[in-house]
């Protein structure tokens, strides 16, 4: 019996041995995928991703004639096309470059901290090295404002597209207020759709303050500052009215800077008409001035494409897992604001 027993104890340390070496296995193979998946995303991140349109439409075209032609037409029309395509060849075999223009379209989804201005720099870098000058350049803009830094430096991006000498339009399907039209005024040409929000020039700055809390607790706050304005308000400090006249003037020397900018773009503008924070609709842009013409995106780049142009999407692949979404941006978006004095000039829309 004191053999078994022995034999039973050596079995089970060897058990234990064999199945620590295991899953000591099985996590470093775990780390080293996650690894090798995490470098594959990464380098997908850093490459364009550029999509030809016009055989899109093609295909779609095509999915709708296989239906709708009888064989006859369908069949002239796939001999027409085969001649399209060998003459097509032919010029590119020749280094024939097609005449038209090019039309690039970029996205811009924008957020309070317009974290979309990285892959759009990226993707504008890439244009700008191979445009020829009969380019031009379509942004399909979304956004409803942010932090002023963030907006200004993401309208400069666009500014490069301009004084590259590319002809550049804005379209705004659905939403372009605040920061959003700091951006689509840099536009040669602003499109809108007819019930899309438009504007909201203007610039609003809050910040929660818990000081008369921590009073009714009994605990001290302190802040040490040197320079008279170094801080205005805070969030668990006493605020004073100084600080606060302080705050607002450097809001209304922000204010001004945004319409400055805006007038720049858009002189014909009556910049102190519609630049109270209010904002309006497509239809009720174009009376105004804030735009020049309602249509959709969708719109130009059809109308492009039937032209003979070659319409490209061009972008950065930036896709990221749930959890990143819900814990990385809002996260960062929450700290940017409560940063440093707890305050943040945003030049942002609010319905």
């Amino acid at each position: 019996m004191e053999l078994i027993a022995d034999f039973a104890v050596e079995y089970g340390l060897f058990l234990a041995k064999a199945a620590t070496l295991v899953i000591a296995f099985g996590l470093a193979a775990a780390w080293l995928l996650s690894a090798i998946v995490q470098a594959r995303a990464a380098a997908r991140r850093d490459d364009l991703q550029v999509e030809h349109i016009n055989r899109r439409l093609e295909r779609m075209a095509d999915t709708l004639n296989a239906t709708l032609l009888n064989p006859t037409e369908r069949k002239a029309r796939h001999k027409r096309r085969k001649t399209e395509r060998k003459q097509q060849e032919k010029a590119e075999k020749l280094g024939k470059r097609h005449e038209a223009a090019r039309l690039f379209v970029l996205d811009f989804d924008g957020d309070i901290r317009a974290s979309a201005t990285e892959p759009l720099r990226e993707t504008i870098n890439g244009i700008l090295q191979i445009a020829e000058p009969n380019d031009e350049v379509l942004v399909r803009l979304e956004s409803a404002g942010g932090m002023v830094h963030s907006y200004g430096l993401a309208a400069s991006q666009l500014v490069r597209l301009r004084e590259a000498g590319l002809k550049l339009t804005i379209a705004v399907d659905r939403l372009a207020a605040s920061g959003g039209y700091m951006m689509a005024c840099v536009g040669e040409r602003i499109v809108a759709a007819p019930f899309a929000i438009i504007g909201s020039i203007g610039v609003v700055a809050q910040v929660p303050n818990f000081h008369r809390l921590l009073q009714d607790k009994h605990i001290d706050f302190e802040m040490h500052t040197a320079g008279e304005h170094k801080r205005t308000l805070t969030v668990f400090g006493e605020n004073t009215e100084a600080g606060r006249e302080k705050f607002r003037e450097e809001l209304e020397d922000t204010h001004g800077l945004f319409k400055s900018f805006v007038n720049r773009y858009r002189p014909t503008l009556d910049i102190d008409r519609v630049a109270t924070g209010e904002h309006w609709h497509g239809t009720q842009a174009v009376d105004l001035g804030l735009v020049d013409e309602i249509a959709t995106s969708d719109d130009l780049m059809l109308t492009a494409a039937r032209d003979g142009r070659d319409v490209f999407t061009v972008g950065l692949d930036r896709h990221q897992g749930l959890m990143a979404r819900l814990t990385g941006q809002a996260g960062r978006a929450a700290s940017r604001v409560l940063a440093d004095s707890g305050i943040a000039r945003l030049v942002h829309h609010r319905p």
